[in-house]
């Protein structure tokens, strides 16, 4: 017979029908004449109960029936007898796919830590929350496609192995074919990248950036979603050495057209969670409201997690200049009385987490938007302002989270954008390519970045970033 999943069972479509259902063993309970097993098959976030007649099935059967054990099994789909669920399955014969060894499996149904199940990632899967996580993860994969699809966009696959530091910081992975016991050298006593298998100096991307914007240049509005790395050395609730960004490119866009896309996307992606992932989400949120309890009252976010997605939802996006911003810094309480760990003493200063997040949370008490900022904080392809101190950048900050996407007006100036370089001290020869592009036919663009992860930590409500991936890549950690 063939299977029909669980999500599809709970609708109740098929009760008083025969059908065939197959998934592993969340918990058994029971007598000596029954038992119920509570199946779950990763299609929802809910098991369905099994009934099993002990007096049908030979002892061994029922004893290889434990937590972690897949099986099959053909019964009637009849309504529940019991609370907690509509429907249930009276198993009529009962297949053991494959054993669990009680003595030894990890998930037993008992409450488990998050770094323990960091350390089963491989099997963390099977429990609700990452379950839940998962399939939402898949969920807001998905709805990015489908906006920029629907705006008109161009995917594009931006290399993963790159010549290029697109933001200037060195945190970069090495690529190289060579035997690093005997790595040949040039005569100074240099790595000598030219007998290396792309004859030069290769790193894992940080950004698919510089290539989205040689794509925009032609095709006007294109985005990338992939894997980017980086070898900051921080073990940090906030930080990955491999994770996902998404990066749209816009040509003949300004930094309002850029904010105006930020805004649209950040709202259509959380709406679309909001419709389509409600159980996986429920079940979050009361997760959620179980962790802000036992926090100090102080530390307490004041919101749900459904309530904080919502709230984004219907609140429109403040936007400030980077001026602005310090200036309400600078006179906040927290700063006056040195409660920030970063105190705010002149503009110019780098904003931290703890900034951002007053901001959005204490003061606006909406979404933000940063825009202006000083040049010498930010990247040197951002656009110049005629200030002569600021560039065109804008950060997105949300609650909870902080600083979720960065972007700017990209700097389309061929002689302002050689002089950037040379302050950075970025070789021309090394980008020709990517000042071709102001060379031949250059126009006003813009994009941003989102960290995925990020994202999804805000629609999770998970409080570290390495439990909204399915294998975290950090320092001493590449297992999996």
């Amino acid at each position: 017979m063939k299977r029909t999943e669980i999500k599809e069972l709970l609708k109740g479509e098929k009760t008083g029908e025969s059908v065939c259902v197959k998934g592993w063993v969340r918990t058994k309970r029971g007598s000596k004449n029954v038992a119920f097993v509570a199946l779950n098959d990763g299609t929802c976030i809910h098991n369905i109960q099994v009934v099993v007649d002990a007096q049908k099935f030979d002892e061994d059967t029922l004893k290889r029936i434990t937590t972690g054990a897949s099986i099959s099994v053909v019964g009637d789909l009849i309504e529940s007898q019991g609370s907690g669920q509509k429907v249930e399955v009276a198993a009529g014969d009962i297949e053991i796919l494959g054993e669990a060894d009680p003595d030894n499996y990890p998930l037993q149904p008992k409450k488990h830590s998050m770094e323990f199940l960091r350390e089963i990632a491989h099997l963390r899967f099977r429990t609700n929350t990452f379950s839940a996580v998962f399939r939402i993860r898949h969920a807001l994969s998905f709805a990015v496609h489908e906006f920029f699809h629907k705006k008109g966009f161009n995917s594009l696959h931006t290399p993963i192995i790159t010549g290029s530091d697109a933001e200037g910081a060195g945190e970069m992975f090495k690529v190289t074919n060579f035997d690093l016991k005997n790595v040949p050298l040039t005569e100074d006593g240099g790595v000598d990248y030219s007998k290396d298998f792309f004859e030069s100096e290769t790193n894992l991307t940080v950004s698919g950036q510089l290539e989205a914007e040689l794509g925009a240049l032609a095709l006007s509005k294109v985005y990338t979603f992939g894997p980017t790395f980086r070898t900051e050395n921080s073990n940090t609730s906030r930080h990955l050495a491999e994770f996902w960004m998404i990066e749209p490119e816009v040509a003949f866009a300004d930094l309002n057209d850029n904010m105006d896309l930020a805004q649209e996307f950040l709202r259509y992606t959380i709406n679309y969670i909001l419709e389509h992932c409600q159980d996986d989400l429920q079940f979050l949120d009361k997760r959620f409201a179980d962790i802000e309890s036992k926090k100090p009252k102080n530390e307490r976010s004041g919101s749900g997690l459904i309530e904080k997605m919502e709230f984004v939802l219907q609140n429109d996006f403040k936007r400030v200049t980077y001026t602005e911003a310090i200036d309400i810094l600078k006179n906040s309480k927290p700063n006056k009385k040195k409660k920030f760990q970063y105190v705010i003493e002149e503009w110019g200063a780098d904003l931290q987490s703890e900034h951002e997040r007053y901001l959005v949370e204490k003061h606006f008490k909406c979404p933000v938007i940063i825009y202006d900022y000083p040049a010498n904080i930010k990247a040197f392809y951002m656009r110049q302002n005629d200030d002569d101190k600021t560039v065109a950048a804008m950060d997105v900050l949300f609650p909870g989270i902080g600083e979720i996407i960065g972007g700017s007006q990209r700097e389309e100036r061929l002689d302002v954008l050689k002089k950037k370089m040379t302050d950075f001290n970025i070789p021309e020869d090394e980008m020709s390519w990517y000042l071709d592009t102001r060379r031949f036919g250059t126009v006003p663009h813009s994009g941003f970045g989102l960290g995925f992860e990020r994202l999804m930590l805000f629609v999770t409500g998970m409080s570290n970033i390495r439990d909204v991936i399915a294998f975290p890549r950090t320092p001493g950690n590449a297992r999996f």
